[in-house]
């Protein structure tokens, strides 16, 4: 078996719309093909006892066990590798749940695809799952104990922690896009202008002065100490002898924590006597160079989360403990604590591992113990200083017994202290009584609570505490998206683009567009090159000035990676036409149709899908979508006026005009000659691109006026729409630019060159070399009829193919087409366009069917200012 190519999707994909995290292997089974698994004795019994838990697997009979039939029926190795991968992420942690195989058109060859949570355990469930399969059909051991760990290892490693995770589940809730910022906790909601970042708790609205306030511990204090907020009496200290001086003061019993610590780290409560005092001492100076010596308050301690200054939500803190059983040593009793499946080494689980510490070992001095010592029966031990989880201790939900006095008080410290999401740590006798008539106090103000405390306390009630904190970032009336409208199609997605963000602007807009050129923002090239897949997309969407985002989707990007956004608002098709066939295992048009749907499949509900009613395969999608529809037709045609009769939405041409109607309201947009982008109405091809615009902005909103206007302000510059029938001119020729390619391109291009009335048609045509035999020979056949003469140039990147094929091959449809155009044949492109500039006669015409836009142009441009510097020379000498 060998992988021969291995993709991550991250996005709606060519195999699902919903499953957007994919691992997708093409995998050639060589001799395994002729040995499915009826057929490798001993296999099925091989692959239960190294991996037991298949067992549960239901596979397509829906049944338990199910899978397992299949393998003792006779299934192919592809499909039980796509088991085994989910399986083993299961094992580590990782409920994934999905996966298919599908065959290829060659032989042996498969697709496995699986979902995934985390991309690298993905990967490596993946490869471990070939090696493993492998070894099973050859009846030799694997390390499957071992690969497993390493995933365990990476869930880990990798994972969010229960705070982070509870967010972006109630995110997915609410349909809230999300993005995580290389394997941290900071993640970002929304898009665009309506992105809000959090990191842990800590969110964009949070007060930077609040964060720094909680951080400073005295401060905080004398805050709510001068707002006769309870707090605990106390001082800094930095050395040993002011330790002695604050001891004199304040007395016993004491805690001394670190000035700036967090967690509990460092912290010694009730200090009774000076050997602690110097224990806390020497534990806290490891973390700060100041100290806080204070009170000790005896009492429970209670954690209090305000969010958007509101208590959300209480709990009850117990230090990590253990009971004795008059058999277990301490040592083991921990262990056995710590085997709790819900402990985690860290923050990745809802509680924490016990782990012994110099706070544990002093606690066990001053009880006599050691970690050998049996604790009697029903005898409780405190093995920390503090109650936090993240040092092993437990909660127990306390919200609705807390007295009202102490609610506000809460969300009054919170004011105080400017922070909107915080956890304040009070210690009370009783939490049902105020905190006043109890000698309770607020003991800290914590910036970035964790919550994984109210999400799953011990005991008592769950509360949803990412609830809130979403409903703050994102109220009621405040979304957390922008308009994406995705465009996706063989010949037309940047024009389409292009337009459509210009109606934007024009209508006031903040955009954001991709294409094959780079990414803009604003109008302004902030990177250059093919930006039409989904990391582009990511680019635009997560820009905080964008309001409205343009994304071309080209098919390379969504078989290599997926969409790069969840939904669109709108999508528009323009056309799919036989260009790329035979790469990526896409075959026939068909196929490529279904490649163009996805697209189109992720129009919101709500949203519009924008349809070629005149190419078939575009067309055909209506009956498949759930979004509403909108046409698009160079001509009032039948399937046009259906769709109108039906009440539907549509733009084409009636006699000229560019009409809009929805259902039987026909309105007049404008005379398409009016639109300098339809060559006075000659380029049917950019005719079909701006009634696609046009449905675009009036699914929008924009004003049918302002869609006018705009349409008349927008040229086919190299600024506005570089490499798309950019026309340069000279006094003795006319040089046009466009970045054509395929058969489609050519020949909506054939009705504007047949227009023009000129001396000489030239065409400077190259082809791109992974395009299949028989279409180079097509174009070849219709640029035969197109020019007078033909120029062959060369793409620097042959990909595959050699100079000398690609000439055959044009060189075979030109001949084929019984024309007899003049052909020579110079490689490289500005060379071809020097030399027939050179000896072009007067009003000659020449094509230039561009590999790289932006040094041609500039080139171009360059030309025409020496010409224009020339011309205004021998005008001054005459004059």
């Amino acid at each position: 078996m060998n992988i021969l190519e291995t993709k991550i999707l991250n996005g709606p994909n060519y195999w699902s719309n919903y499953r957007k995290e994919l691992i997708v292997i093409k995998l050639d089974l060589e001799k395994y093909e002729e040995l499915p698994t009826n057929r490798l004795a001993g296999f099925k019994e091989r692959l239960v006892q190294e991996l037991p838990s298949l067992k549960s697997h239901r596979c397509s009979l829906g049944v338990e066990g199910g899978f397992l039939e299949r393998v003792e029926e006779g299934t192919w190795l592809g499909h039980v590798i796509e088991h085994v991968a989910l399986e083993l992420q299961y094992l580590a942690g990782m409920d994934c749940g999905f996966g298919r195989t599908y065959g290829t058109k060659d032989y042996g060859v498969y697709h496995v695809i699986f979902a995934y949570q985390i991309e690298e355990a993905g990967l490596h469930a993946g490869k471990t799952a070939v090696e493993f399969i492998r070894s099973i059909a050859e009846g030799k051991k694997y390390p499957l104990e071992e690969a497993i760990n390493h995933l365990k290892e990476i869930f880990k490693r990798k994972s969010l922690g229960p705070s982070t995770q509870a967010l972006v589940e109630e995110a997915k809730r609410r349909k809230i896009p999300w993005k995580r910022h290389n394997n941290t906790s900071l993640i970002t909601f929304g898009y665009g202008r309506n992105q809000k970042k959090i990191w842990a708790s800590v969110s964009s609205k949070t007060s930077s002065i609040g964060v720094d306030i909680a951080s400073d511990k005295e401060l905080t204090k004398h805050i709510l100490r001068a707002n006769f907020i309870p707090t605990p009496e106390g001082m800094i200290i930095n050395s040993e002898e002011s330790l002695k001086d604050a001891i004199a003061q304040l007395g016993f019993p004491l805690v001394i924590k670190p000035h700036n610590g967090n967690h509990g780290k460092g912290v010694t409560t009730h200090i009774t006597d000076l050997n602690k005092a110097y224990f806390g001492y020497e534990l806290a100076k490891k973390i700060s160079n100041e100290l806080i010596i204070e009170r000790f308050i005896t009492g429970n301690d209670y954690r209090f989360l305000v969010i958007n200054y509101k208590v959300v939500a209480v709990a009850e803190r117990t230090p990590p403990q253990i009971t004795g059983n008059g058999k277990l040593t301490i040592n083991e009793l921990i262990k056995q604590v710590n085997e709790d499946p819900n402990r985690g080494e860290s923050h990745e689980n809802i509680l924490t591992k016990i782990k012994i510490d110099e706070s544990t070992f002093s606690i066990l001095k001053q009880n006599n113990l050691t970690l050998e010592s049996i604790l009697p029966v029903g005898h409780i031990l405190k093995l920390k200083e503090t109650a936090n989880l993240s040092s092993g201790g437990t909660a127990r939900d306390v919200t609705d017994i807390v007295h009202p006095f102490n609610i506000s008080l809460a969300e009054r410290v919170a004011r105080l202290v400017n922070l909107d999401i915080c956890g304040i740590d009070v210690i009370s006798q009783d939490i049902g009584c105020p905190l006043n008539e109890n000698s309770g106090a607020v003991i800290e103000v914590n910036a970035g609570p964790g919550l994984r405390m109210h999400l799953s306390p011990n005991e008592g009630m769950a509360r949803n505490v990412a609830e809130p904190i979403l409903n703050m970032l994102y109220p009621a009336n405040l979304t957390s998206r922008i308009p994406v409208v995705a465009v996706t199609g063989t010949n037309g997605k940047t024009t389409v683009v292009r337009l459509i963000a210009h109606l934007a602007r024009f209508v006031n807009h903040h955009t954001g567009y991709t294409t094959t050129e780079g990414i803009y923002i604003n109008n302004k090239l902030i990177y250059s090159g093919d930006c039409s897949g989904p990391a582009s997309a990511q680019v635009v969407l997560y820009d905080p000035e964008v309001d409205y985002a343009v994304l071309e989707c080209a098919r390379g990007g969504i078989l290599r990676s997926g969409l790069g956004f969840d939904e669109c608002d709108i999508s528009v098709i323009t056309n799919v036409t036989g260009d790329h066939l035979e790469l990526n295992d896409i075959h026939t048009l068909e196929e490529m149709a279904e490649v163009k749907a996805v697209v189109a499949r992720s129009t919101k509900d709500t949203g519009y899908a924008i349809l070629n009613a005149d190419n078939n395969f575009t067309y055909d999608l209506r009956n498949d979508l759930h979004c509403n529809i909108a046409l698009f037709s160079m001509f009032d045609s039948p399937h046009i006026r259906k769709h109108c009769s039906l009440g539907g939405l549509a733009a084409y041409l009636d006699q000229g005009n560019i009409i809009v109607q929805r259902g039987s309201e026909r309105i007049t947009l404008a005379d398409i000659k009016s639109i300098p982008l339809s060559f006075q109405g000659t380029a049917t091809g950019m005719m079909q691109n701006i009634l696609a615009a046009v449905l675009a902005g009036v699914i929008s909103h924009f004003s049918l006026e302002k869609i006018k206007e705009a349409l008349q302000v927008f040229y086919p510059t190299v600024e506005n729409l570089p490499g798309r029938m950019n026309l340069f001119r000279f006094p003795h020729c006319q040089i046009m630019v466009d970045y054509a390619h395929n058969e489609g391109a050519y020949c909506e291009l054939k009705n504007y060159i047949d227009s023009l009335q000129c001396a000489k048609k030239i065409g400077i045509i190259g082809v791109v070399g992974d395009r299949r035999d028989e279409d180079i020979e097509k174009l070849g056949y219709h640029v035969a009829s197109m020019f007078d003469e033909i120029v062959i140039r060369h793409d620097k990147d042959g990909r595959g193919r050699t100079h000398h094929e690609i000439n055959r091959l044009l060189v075979a449809g030109i001949l084929r087409s019984h024309l007899k155009p003049s052909l020579n044949i110079i490689s490289d492109e500005i060379e071809a366009i020097e030399h027939m500039m050179e000896i072009a006669e007067p009003n000659t015409f020449i094509f230039c069917a561009v590999e790289d836009v932006f040094e041609t142009t500039n080139f171009l441009k360059k030309k025409e200012k020496q010409f224009k510097m020339v011309n205004e020379v021998y005008n001054d000498t005459q004059g």
